[in-house]
């Protein structure tokens, strides 16, 4: 690792903030506008891909998406699984995580290395892999990224300005609804001034950024695939329930936008009505077969169909929560946070923060 290198945690107080869209989006800003080399680790895993050969989802996806070399991707330490965490529960002594955290930046060769910390402020002090020890141990600033669910939120940023200090080098706000906009910049905008809470970027809410994939949704709801199976790649951006009469539907239909419509599986009228609007997938509930029509039409405008086996408030609830927990691993939402962080993201105000300087030319 160069001397010049820096270091940035990424952190949250909530799990799903966004930490790796937006450090996908920083690296490639850094890359194209200042020619600043960027490597990344995740220190504590906690997305697996095998069970047998764990390994961080998020991290394999951005070292591809960023043609990453081996020195510039950095495996995790830790790998949370039951059986990690059991065998750290049962060990005489526990495993001290502190030392290969001290050398996990060595092996990390860029102008700029982003470290993605930690869903919350706690989790991974079971291994030594909090954020706050993290911070301190590697001498880190750190750059939170947060949802702005509510107010209550604030008690969340007090709590990480308390934990870490003066590593806490500012706050993004990330997936900001357009109805919090005013709130944000007038109330807790002043308020974190106040506190000493440096605000970094306000970035915006997206549909395309909250997007599902269908095979995502076949999975959460554990669903069987009438129709259409050989386009679950789709991505559904809004979800609306069918449970009125079809004239109320049709406005429901018509304001929503690349849709999931949920609706009972007898509900002919209304799952016909959904077809010839902007539907990418059809979810069925009760397991009751839809007339072959139904099908036969989903088939003709390549809408999968899906039947599960909840009823329709489960159903809603599940969907929610996926789309809450969307990830960013599909190449248009990659080029989308991009354009939304050379947006709304002060780059050269964070790299005079973070003390980088592009590299000079080795002509000059």
């Amino acid at each position: 690792m160069a001397k010049s290198a820096k270091s940035l945690l990424i952190g949250s107080t909530q799990p799903f903030s966004g930490k790796s869209a937006i450090a996908l989006g920083l690296a490639r800003q850094l890359r194209t506008h200042h020619n600043i080399q960027v490597a990344y680790g995740k220190p504590l895993g906690t997305e697996i891909g095998n069970a047998a050969e764990p390994f961080d989802a998020d991290v394999q996806f951005v070292a591809t998406t960023l043609e990453l070399s081996a020195s510039q991707v950095g495996s995790p330490v830790v790998v949370l699984t039951d059986n990690t965490i059991q065998a750290q529960l049962q060990a005489e002594q526990a495993a001290d995580s502190r030392q290969p955290l001290a050398s996990y930046l060595q092996g990390l060769q860029g102008d700029l290395i982003l470290l993605e910390g930690p869903g919350t402020l706690n989790q991974g002090r079971l291994f030594d892999l909090s954020l706050s020890q993290m911070a301190q141990e590697l001498d880190a600033p750190v750059m939170l990224v947060e949802r702005l669910q509510s107010l209550n939120a604030i008690d969340d940023f007090l709590a990480a300005q308390a934990q870490l200090g003066d590593h806490l080098m500012g706050v993004l706000i990330n997936d900001l609804p357009a109805e919090r906009l005013e709130i944000m910049t007038n109330l807790i905008q002043p308020f974190l001034q106040r506190e000493g809470i440096p605000l970094l970027g306000i970035i915006p809410r997206n549909a395309l950024l909250r997007s599902v994939a269908v095979e995502e949704l076949v999975k959460q709801l554990n669903a069987q695939v009438l129709c259409g199976g050989a386009h679950l790649d789709v991505m559904v951006e809004s979800l609306t329930v069918g449970a009125m009469n079809v004239s109320a539907a049709m406005k429901y239909f018509d304001r929503a936008r690349n849709m999931a419509v949920v609706t009972g599986g007898d509900r002919t009228d209304i799952q016909l009505a959904a077809l010839e609007k902007s539907t990418h997938c059809l979810i069925l509930t009760g397991q009751i077969t839809p007339d072959p029509m139904v099908l036969t039409r989903a088939d003709d405008l390549e809408v999968p169909v899906l039947s599960v086996d909840l009823d329709t408030l489960t159903t809603v609830e599940i969907i929610d929560r996926t789309f809450g927990q969307v990830r960013v691993h599909e190449p248009s939402k990659v080029e989308c946070i991009t354009q939304l962080m050379a947006e709304h993201f002060d780059l050269d105000g964070f790299m005079k923060r973070l003390g980088l300087e592009a590299p000079i030319p080795s002509n000059l």
